[in-house]
């Protein structure tokens, strides 16, 4: 039972860090301290992406599963919901490419519009 906690809870952890890559730099905007922990996450995730390496997550979330004597993804919210977000079924070597160019650009935007309006409130 604590091993599907713990991987359950691990599922949880990937999905706040995938979060965090994409959409941290809108809180960049409010606390610019954030970008001390934000730009090395981007970095990652693209790097993860685009080299086709697993996350460190997914093996460990794997083994709690295998230690709760589950064989897949079934029975529950997380595994019904979450999973196919964190790990999309049919992903391709092109698909990872194009998740870390989309990673780079967003992050581009968010970071591009903090830097003009902070020049902006310089002038």
């Amino acid at each position: 039972m604590l091993e599907r906690i713990i991987a359950d809870f691990l599922v949880l952890i990937h999905l706040a860090f995938i979060c965090f890559v994409v959409f941290g730099g809108i809180l960049v905007m409010r606390w610019k301290w954030v970008s001390l922990f934000h730009l090395p996450a981007v970095a990652w995730g693209a790097l993860i992406e685009f080299q086709g390496w697993i996350c460190p997550l997914t093996p460990l979330e794997q083994q709690f599963r295998h230690l709760a004597g589950q064989s897949g993804y079934s029975g529950g919210f997380i595994e019904q919901y979450l999973i196919p977000l964190i790990y999309p079924g049919g992903l391709t070597r092109t698909i990872q490419i194009a998740i870390g160019l989309f990673v780079i650009a967003i992050n581009l935007i968010i970071y591009g519009r903090w830097v003009y309006h902070f020049k902006r409130h310089q002038e």
